[in-house]
């Protein structure tokens, strides 16, 4: 898949493409619908599918320091966009110029000028340019001056997770802050994942016999509520079963939010400074704060015993 930053760098020869245009933010099953869409359609007319998303999250732009929480950085969208069948991705840096860019602008700039659009696939909602004044309507008009198609994929709806919502990634933000991370799966279509560099901390989990990585997760991160989780830690092409702790450690009086793993019977790993990955199954147990350290022990024990019962049912499902 080839990437792009920014208009300039889309090749001068680039000829008709199936464009799709959207945050996308974790690629979850509805955006699943529409590029699985927008690449079928470009498989049938025989030209590339192209992605176009934004960077930094338009919000943060228009309405600084509303930057919401991200559910996968940049990197991440890409190699699940990829393995949809994408061929090509474009992230426009998203500027207070280009914000001011009115709907027909956008159009002719990015979608005629430079991508030469033959179809343009979205979901129902979808809006673009200056105060978000383009709709998918607009998008029809256009498309009969400058020769392109706009096909609408409406979206599935979501279960009892969301209680009947479409699939967002606005309600899986809400899931994975609540804890929620059964009800995450079920719209990402896969666990959540956070990623970042192991950094040393106190190192308390060393000593009491249970040794975790403890990640700087990357900026704007959705990060679970506190709390254990069974899950997996990800080291380059290894997924290791892991108990995960997210929370302050108020056994210790901790100040500091952290996410840490513990792989499983591993004790022999040496992960700092490593960019390592953590996928979120299933919540097992709130944060708390014991009257002892053997009472602390004892509950960890349990965390491992109960996180490892819940990933060898998820992996024989």
């Amino acid at each position: 898949m080839q990437r792009w930053r920014g208009l300039e760098d889309i090749p001068q020869d680039w000829g008709r493409s199936v464009v799709t245009i959207g945050s996308y933010d974790g690629v979850h099953r509805g955006h699943q619908l529409i590029i699985g869409r927008a690449v079928e359609r470009a498989r049938e007319l025989g030209v590339p599918a192209v992605v176009v998303t934004f960077d930094p999250h338009p919000s943060e732009v228009v309405r600084p320091g509303s930057h919401p929480p991200l559910l996968a950085p940049h990197h991440r969208r890409a190699e699940l966009m990829a393995e949809l069948g994408v061929d090509a991705l474009l992230i426009l840096p998203f500027t207070t110029e280009f914000s001011k860019l009115s709907p027909a602008e956008f159009v002719a700039k990015v979608l005629v000028d430079k991508l030469h659009a033959r179809l343009v696939v979205e979901g129902p909602n979808f809006r673009f340019g200056h105060r978000a004044a383009g709709d998918v309507a607009f998008l029809a008009e256009q498309g009969t001056t400058y020769d392109f198609e706009v096909e609408v994929v409406d979206l599935y709806v979501s279960g009892s997770a969301g209680g009947g919502e479409p699939f967002s990634s606005t309600l899986t933000r809400r899931l994975v802050a609540e804890g929620d991370m059964e009800g995450a799966r079920e719209i990402l279509g896969r666990p959540h994942r956070v990623e970042g560099v192991v950094v040393r901390g106190a190192q308390r989990g060393r000593e009491l016999g249970f040794p975790t990585a403890n990640v700087e997760t990357l900026p704007h991160t959705a990060i679970p509520a506190d709390g254990v989780y069974a899950g997996w830690l990800h080291v380059g092409d290894e997924a290791m079963p892991a108990a995960i702790s997210v929370g302050t450690n108020p056994q210790f009086d901790g100040t500091e939010r952290t996410v840490e793993a513990y792989a499983i019977d591993r004790v022999d790993l040496d992960l700092y400074g490593l960019h390592v990955a953590v996928d979120f199954l299933a919540y097992v147990r709130g944060m708390a704060k014991f009257d002892s350290v053997e009472a602390l022990l004892v509950a960890i024990a349990d965390d491992v015993k109960r996180s490892r019962e819940l990933l060898e049912a998820y992996e024989g499902e």
